[in-house]
């Protein structure tokens, strides 16, 4: 059994950003003796049910997450879009991740399905967070050299997650994440946050 878990996963159900079918994913997951596997998909909870069918059927334990789209205000008429990614740790998570995805594409639609922190802050419960890709609200600030922003944005998502927050990084091999991954774990060590 690996000890390597996928924990930012996108499917099909990601337009325009994977074209990864479910099965080929439980697949994988199941070829390279991966214990769990996560469906993060863009702002949507679409592919939930045969990822966790499927999961479920090969042994595989099914972590259901979203990457959500995130405005300062969900109704404005902007583009501006931050990531995040979720996760639900329980029944309860799952419920207020559906919450948010669908708050998401009823009220919060422009162009992308958004949300914000006053919705995040009133779904939260039972949800774990990360400060996800190169796109998320902590990593831009991070890239742009705004130390003091970024941390006090990070300080706010634990609060909003209560201790269930944490600083993802990643290595796609690009030369820009090299140096964002160095600020993140210089900021995860300042704030005692996990990675």
């Amino acid at each position: 059994m690996s000890d390597f878990v996928h924990l930012h996963t996108h499917s099909h159900y990601s337009m325009l950003d994977s074209c990864c079918k479910i099965p080929d994913l439980i697949q994988a997951a199941k070829e390279h003796h991966m214990p769990a596997v996560a469906l993060t998909d863009y702002a949507n909870l679409f592919g939930v049910p045969e990822f966790y069918s499927l999961a479920k059927k090969n042994g595989i334990r099914p972590i259901i997450g979203m990457e959500a789209y995130l405005n300062e205000n969900h109704q404005a008429k902007n583009y501006l879009n931050y990531h995040l990614v979720l996760f639900a740790a329980n029944i309860e998570g799952y419920r207020n991740l559906m919450a948010l995805a669908t708050a998401a594409y009823m009220d919060g639609f422009y162009y992308k399905p958004r949300i914000d922190k006053e919705l995040l802050r009133r779904h939260s419960a039972g949800l774990i967070g990360t400060s996800a890709c190169i796109k998320g609200e902590i990593p831009q600030r991070l890239l742009y050299g705004k130390y003091s922003d970024a941390r006090t944005l990070a300080e706010s998502y634990a609060e909003i997650f209560n201790g269930r927050f944490y600083i993802e990084i990643q290595r796609h091999a690009l030369p820009i994440e090299k140096k964002l991954n160095r600020r993140l774990v210089r900021l995860a060590n300042d704030l005692r946050l996990p990675l």
